[in-house]
């Protein structure tokens, strides 16, 4: 059995980042995710005045309550959504003027309903050239609160950045939610909130978030669930392989370990425990129809491991999956029938069918490192698979390769 440390989440250092920054008092962040995406997110922390220090395994951050230390900033959020879309929610609370850029890839990435809800509640944001989308400015003066309707059914990070927003408002939050994609998302948002001191709670689709502020607090930042997809991917295709990830057991933040229970239906043995999770190879896997829109970011993990299956992987309710990084649900189907597989696909599923498939090709990632750490499972049985931007990983795991190569020679 080979047991890897995946770093930490990325999710959850996002989240945790927000909350620090806007939490009274210091807050010390244990094993954040070090990534392109989190660093671009401290690094706009940085630029709006807020102090983080930061040292080996450990990240430390001045709250401020009241807002941003600068009252003019420019922040580039790279191609962090979170980055993008969490921080002009946080800087609304302040007071001062703000201008948000990011990467081509982020400009492309819609905004709309979280800009169009923020202008419900006051807020003097304008799109600068697109509307729905970066760049943008914020005209900050604080936020009074009140009742909103949203439509999170693109992307729960809309929903996150207004609950997070909610306790910084002087009288709280309403929020109704008509419809809502990856729901778990939101379940790591809630405990968070609570555990840096928020007053939130949900009625049905409703959400009543208390003016309640933040407390600093020491957290520790458990490890990334989709990027452990990857390695349980792998063990589950390998016959006689074995992977365990310690950190990520019952007690785990993020809905996407719910992918191993996927795999459970595949036919590979799964174990999960307080400490971590056991995924085990019987040396064969099921086809399934399976619906992922809670776990739509370990979708193409599932469709490079699909045509090992010894009948159809059929993929559904996952059109979130198009306004991603890039359309993930194309690009799979695109670079699998490269390889020689037969897919077919529709506005909101994919269906994959049995099939060796044949190299050498080069794989599409389309920039998007979520496209890289899939097809590198497929890789293990396709001799001369290589990828046009290996080095995307980047945004969530720099180390990929290095890692993923020592696991597989394990």
């Amino acid at each position: 059995m080979t047991v890897i440390d995946i770093p930490g989440s990325k999710s959850v250092t996002a989240r945790a980042l927000f909350l620090a920054a806007a939490a009274e008092g210091t807050t010390t962040l244990l094993g954040p995710l070090v990534s392109d995406d989190t660093e671009g997110f401290a690094e706009g922390l940085t630029a709006l005045g807020y102090a983080i220090r930061r040292e080996p395994g450990a990240w430390h951050i001045e709250g401020r309550p009241d807002g941003p230390g600068a009252d003019t900033a420019e922040v580039y959020c790279r191609d962090g959504a979170t980055t993008a879309r969490f921080l002009p929610t946080l800087v609304a609370a302040g007071r001062g003027t703000y201008h948000f850029d990011a990467s081509a890839q982020m400009r492309g990435r819609p905004l709309g309903p979280l800009s169009t809800a923020l202008r419900t509640l006051g807020v003097d944001l304008r799109h600068l050239e697109r509307e729905g989308h970066h760049p943008l400015a914020v005209h900050a003066s604080g936020v009074k609160g009140g009742a909103l309707t949203l439509d999170a059914g693109q992307s729960s990070q809309y929903l996150t950045a207004l609950l997070m927003l909610g306790p910084l408002t002087a009288e709280g939050l309403d929020i109704t939610v008509t419809d809502l994609v990856s729901e778990p998302y939101v379940e790591i948002t809630l405990a968070m909130m609570r555990a840096f001191g928020a007053d939130v709670r949900q009625e049905g689709r409703t959400y009543r978030v208390a003016p309640t502020g933040y407390r600093a607090r020491t957290y520790g930042i458990e490890p990334d669930a989709s990027t452990a997809s990857y390695f349980f991917a792998a063990a589950a295709l390998e016959p006689g392989r074995s992977v365990t990830v310690p950190g990520l057991g019952t007690g785990a933040l993020q809905g996407d370990l719910a992918f191993v229970e996927v795999l459970r239906r595949m036919g590979a043995e799964v174990e999960i425990t307080e400490s971590g999770t056991t995924v085990r190879s019987t040396g064969s896997l099921r086809g399934l129809t399976v619906n992922m829109r809670d776990i739509s970011d370990t979708m193409p993990t599932l469709a490079a491991l699909a045509p090992f299956a010894d009948g159809p992987v059929r993929i559904e309710d996952v059109a979130n999956t198009r306004v991603k990084e890039c359309d993930r649900l194309d690009a799979c189907a695109e670079n699998l029938r490269r390889l020689g597989i037969t897919v077919r696909t529709g506005p909101d599923w994919i269906e994959i069918h049995p099939g060796t498939p044949a190299g050498p090709v080069e794989i599409a990632t389309h920039g998007d490192h979520r496209i890289v750490m899939s097809f590198a499972v497929t890789a293990l049985r396709t001799p001369g698979i290589t990828f046009d931007d290996p080095g995307c990983v980047k945004k969530t795991f720099p180390d990929f390769h290095r890692v993923f190569d020592t696991f597989v020679h394990s």
